[in-house]
């Protein structure tokens, strides 16, 4: 069995002696190991993948590792294993260009999810549902029915265990009566650069931001509209050769590359946020 253990605390010393010995005892092999120290903030950081020959009792390990390290560390920290597939629900509006690339990565077994269903508020890309033989469900949503739209959304999350949403150009707000079930497990692709500094000082505001490049931007949705931590972005040049039309072109482009990328990263339990900002490890 393969675990990935994710972890944030006070930076203090020991922390990984403390850890890789914990798993050494437990009779596991640590396989790779990446850690960050946020200098203003004094946090720790750590991501680390470790093999177990022999059958692991998760529960105990888990058990054990609060008890010997959680505790005494006043660490946050989660355990994941290889052999769970997240379920993904996606969420479509009239463009197909993302939920395509999506579909396509997941075909082809490179985006290693389940998709119980996609969702929409049109009936536009139906069509693509039934191409990829997966459930979907239209749920119009207008100023009048949002409340009963969202509370229909949320029975189907529920109802199909799902671990997290992507806004695959989905062109709806989406509120805090499902933002807040689904914290930081709702990844959304900006069409645009993000976030627009201004003032005197943008490379403090950029960096206070956590911004990683600037282009189109997949982040974290937060009850702040397009302000939640940024999970990856992506540049490309236009020039006064271009039209409109290649402009769209291009932008969708990246937007289906940003989008995978990030959904990509999460799946693979390498993004951690603090601050509404990320720590993406390798």
């Amino acid at each position: 069995m393969k675990i990935t253990l994710l972890i944030h605390c006070a930076d203090q010393p020991g922390i990984i002696r403390s850890v890789t010995t914990f798993i050494h005892e437990q009779k596991g092999n640590v396989i790779y190991l990446d850690q960050h120290v946020d200098k203003q903030a004094g946090v720790f950081f750590m991501r680390i993948q470790s093999e177990f020959d022999a059958e692991l009792d998760l529960n105990d390990f888990r058990k054990q590792f609060g008890e010997q390290l959680g505790k005494p560390f006043l660490m946050e920290w989660d355990i994941h294993t290889d052999e769970y597939r997240p379920k993904m629900a996606l969420f479509v509006s009239k463009y197909n260009h993302c939920l395509y690339d999506l579909l396509s990565r997941y075909k082809s077994g490179e985006l290693k999810v389940d998709i119980p269903f996609i969702l929409s508020n049109h009936r536009d890309l139906e069509y693509v549902a039934e191409q990829f033989d997966i459930p979907f469900y239209h749920v119009p949503v207008t100023k009048e029915t949002k409340m009963e739209a969202e509370e229909t959304q949320l029975q189907l999350l529920q109802q199909h265990e799902i671990d997290f949403i992507v806004l695959a150009r989905y062109m709806q707000i989406v509120s805090p009566k499902i933002i807040d079930v689904y914290p930081q497990k709702i990844i959304n692709i900006h069409h645009s650069f993000l976030p627009a500094f201004v003032g005197a000082k943008p490379y403090h505001a950029a960096f206070e931001r956590g911004v990683k490049i600037i282009g189109a931007t997949s982040h974290y949705v937060t009850s702040e509209l397009d302000a939640g931590p940024i999970i990856e972005q992506d540049v490309t040049a236009v020039s006064h050769i271009h039209s409109v039309h290649d402009f769209i072109a291009k932008g969708r482009d990246l937007e289906r590359l940003v989008l995978s990328r990030a959904v990509q990263l999460h799946v693979a339990r390498k993004t951690m946020v603090y601050n509404n900002k990320t720590v993406i490890f390798s």
